[in-house]
């Protein structure tokens, strides 16, 4: 049984931007199985360019404010909102502030065919 994890999200994330001189960052904080949580600190006006995940993705922001674009749609999160995209959805995420962002990704599991 793997121990229990008990993570200040804004320590590591004030860590994140003392470090941070341009762009952005992210630290693995948990990889379970098919679970994996990131922290992402990003820049006021830096960006994550388009990309995507094998598995389901919520986006959170907990502090500042970014800009998800996904499915030719734009996407306001400020602090304290998230959203979710289905695996393989692509999308970018641009900060309007200095910002950290919480991303939870359920990895796809593979489908096995019945004997």
């Amino acid at each position: 049984m793997q121990e229990i994890a008990a993570i200040d999200l804004h320590s590591v994330l004030d860590e994140l931007q003392r470090d941070l001189a341009h762009g952005h960052t992210a630290r693995t904080l948990a990889k379970h199985g098919e679970l994996r949580l990131l922290l992402l600190a990003i820049l006021r006006g830096a960006s994550v360019p388009e990309h995507k995940a094998d598995g389901r993705v919520s986006i959170h922001t907990i502090r500042g404010h970014v800009r998800v674009r996904a499915r030719e749609r734009t996407f306001d999160l400020p602090a304290g909102r998230l959203i979710t995209l289905e695996p393989g959805e692509r999308h970018d995420v641009e900060a309007l502030e200095d910002s950290g962002v919480l991303v939870t990704i359920a990895m796809s599991t593979p489908q096995f065919p019945k004997p």
